[in-house]
């Protein structure tokens, strides 16, 4: 029997969250989805909330990935920038967390330098090596599919490391590494 499983890749955002999957059958990447969920004709930033935990969930429930990897949120100047995507990627990790999914975070930087060999690498560079190792006929226009599809392959690449990011099993999980910085 071939060792397989799923894994979501997601690139969170309140504007446009990027995701992609991948099926690995015995250490070989396949191909299998790329999209995104468009939401800047919601004007109400809890709807956006709600509208992404509900594609999260209906994305685990068709696909039923063994993994899920997401982007985490980048240390930018604009605070409000950075409150909302926080927001974006913890609805998506609630989304999975509830479904008991392992999560694996992953800053832009690392996930660039796993598909390009370059951590200041352009959306389009990522793209293209996207396409070109995963045989992608054409790319989308919007190139946060592509950005979700990276954080699934990056995952991939980083398997069986011992430092691949932050790791979460279940709510039990996430509270007891993140208890240091709720006390501060």
């Amino acid at each position: 029997m071939a060792n397989e499983k799923i894994i979501l890749g997601i690139d969170p955002g309140t504007t446009i969250m990027g995701f992609g999957l991948i099926k690995v059958v015995n250490k070989k990447m396949e191909f299998l989805q790329m999209n995104e969920l468009l939401l800047q004709k919601y004007d109400d930033p809890y709807i956006k909330l709600k509208l992404i935990f509900e594609r999260t969930i209906e994305l685990i429930d068709t696909y039923h990935p063994d993994e899920i990897a997401i982007e985490a949120p980048f240390f930018g100047k604009n605070v409000q920038s950075m409150l909302k995507l926080g927001r974006a990627q913890g609805v998506a990790m609630a989304a999975g967390l509830s479904r008991q999914i392992p999560i694996t975070e992953y800053l832009p930087k690392k996930i660039k330098m796993a598909i390009t060999g370059n951590g200041n690498a352009s959306k389009e560079q990522v793209a293209r090596m996207l396409q070109s190792t995963l045989g992608l006929k054409s790319l989308p226009k919007n190139l946060d599919s592509t950005d979700g599809l990276a954080a699934a392959v990056c995952h991939f690449y980083n398997e069986g490391r011992i430092e691949i990011g932050k790791s979460y099993t279940g709510w039990g999980a996430f509270v007891k590494q993140n208890e240091k910085r709720v006390k501060k």
